[in-house]
């Protein structure tokens, strides 16, 4: 199924995770119902720093609905790095980064190819 929208809460969540995680990045799999991102899965593993975040997708649980990923750049940079490309392509079709300062307007989605991607938030 593709993914259409994000929860209102669930956006809410990535940007208070972003602000509650700085100076360092996070990053979590994101869960989808009926294409709509309702809920975000941390992974055991993961390692987070202030210049990176890993996920290691062998500790992804069999039998999730994964929707992709999203993360955070403490810089406020809304791009993607190589090393994100790199992840985006592993999983999901959908990968939101949040950035400093971590409101309404700083996070953008994009595809598992890292072009950006048009995602509407519902509540």
């Amino acid at each position: 199924m593709l993914v259409r929208a994000i929860d209102r809460e669930v956006l809410d969540l990535l940007l208070e995770m972003g602000r509650s995680s700085f100076p360092d990045e996070y990053i979590v799999m994101l869960g989808m119902e009926k294409g709509v991102i309702n809920v975000t899965y941390p992974i055991p593993g993961t390692t987070v720093s202030q210049d990176s975040a890993n996920i290691f997708m062998d500790m992804i649980p069999l039998g999730m609905r994964i929707a992709g990923t999203a993360h955070s750049h403490p810089n406020g940079c809304l791009s993607p790095s190589d090393a994100d490309l790199a992840t985006f392509s592993q999983s999901g079709q959908c990968h939101i980064i949040v950035g400093a300062p971590f409101d309404e307007t700083s996070w953008r989605c994009y595809g598992r190819d890292g072009k950006i991607k048009s995602l509407e938030v519902i509540s």
